[in-house]
């Protein structure tokens, strides 16, 4: 029972937090928010490779529904307008998706609905549907190994998958595009507003084990059209470019006092030296650490949990001679792992 109160209050404070920031919420973006969802998950979802959502998720089919009937209960309380939407994946054929199969059919009416916030103006309300409907981008991978092209046999640096199978760019119909390095954010933009067909390259980095970006495939006239609409207003965007770095440096020095705040919360007994160089540490801007994820920047309970274990991992054990010395990462984290859960208790009380 005190399990459950305490799952309804992580939605529920999820959820608000949704709703004030994004004026909506949907159960995908509850799911990601609690920590159950991981992005790299949600992308393999969307590009086809995993048919049920449901069954990737970390927790039973009961926890599942409790949470969203959680969440169902408090969009009821707050009188949300809802909209039904569709799931689209990042295949050439934008195929409509499905979360939820077998026993958890019945959730997909949920997952199918978008809460809105009340009292939305009419240009507003039609901003927010419209980010909801927008299909998510397709992704073609850098190839880091030989490869065949599953149609023509061909090969190339760069390759689509689709049904797990890759793809050369011409057989994808993406081979008429050309590559656009990422670096101008401007420029990226206007080009992927002008092209008709685009597509984001990534690269995955073995030793972060997560896919990155490496820049955008898009139609040559636009990157055309976006060159001279970026060269014709320059000294304008420099200014603007200032008075970001300003906002964003500012950003930080909050986010950062919110992250200690959080970690005193969760762990009292965390000495506020320690606790204040853990959150400056994990919300490095451009770091790619978890303070700098989704579920950091909404300080989401096991975000937090997961920086202060990082710390006492590599400060407190000898896990990072362990690694030096050839052991295996997933035995040296057992080996230390009883460190690891003395340090966090301690630091509980």
């Amino acid at each position: 029972m005190q399990g459950e109160t305490k799952l309804e209050q992580r939605v529920v404070e999820t959820a608000e937090k949704l709703l004030a920031k994004r004026k909506s919420v949907t159960a995908l973006d509850i799911l990601s928010g609690i920590g159950w969802l991981s992005e790299n998950v949600l992308k393999s979802w969307q590009q086809g490779r995993i048919p049920d959502l449901t069954t990737t998720l970390p927790v039973s089919a009961e926890k599942l529904e409790f949470a969203l009937g959680a969440l169902h209960r408090w969009t009821r309380e707050k009188a949300l307008e809802s909209s039904e939407i569709e799931h689209v994946g990042a295949t050439r054929d934008r195929a409509v998706l499905r979360v939820a199969s077998g026993e958890l059919a019945g959730l997909e009416p949920l997952f199918r609905t978008q809460w809105l916030m009340p009292g939305l103006s009419e240009a507003k309300r039609a901003q927010v549907l419209a980010r909801q409907r927008k299909a998510p981008d397709l992704v073609v991978s850098v190839a880091l190994k030989d490869w065949t092209c599953a149609d023509c046999g061909g090969t190339g640096d760069l390759l689509f998958m689709e049904n797990e199978k890759p793809h050369c760019l011409d057989c994808a119909d993406l081979g008429h595009l050309v590559f656009l390095p990422a670096g101008d954010t401007a420029l990226t933009r206007r080009a992927k507003k002008a092209s008709r067909l685009s597509a984001v390259v990534v690269r995955f980095n073995r030793s972060r084990k997560r896919s990155e970006r490496q820049g955008l495939l898009v139609e040559e006239a636009a990157l055309r059209s976006a060159e001279d609409q970026c060269l014709a207003d320059e000294d304008v965007r420099e200014r603007r470019r200032g008075r970001d770095r300003e906002r964003r440096a500012h950003e930080d020095v909050e986010f950062t006092a919110r992250f200690h705040t959080a970690i005193t919360e969760m762990f009292p007994g965390c000495p506020p030296e320690r606790a204040r160089a853990i959150a400056e540490h994990a919300g490095r801007r451009g770091s790619g650490r978890v303070g700098r994820s989704a579920a950091g920047r909404e300080l989401a309970e096991r975000a937090v949990f997961l920086a202060v274990v990082a710390s006492v991992r590599h400060l407190d054990t000898e896990y990072d001679d362990l690694l030096m010395a050839g052991v295996e990462r997933q035995a040296a984290r057992d080996r230390i792992r009883t460190t690891i859960d003395a340090v966090l208790e301690r630091w509980r009380s």
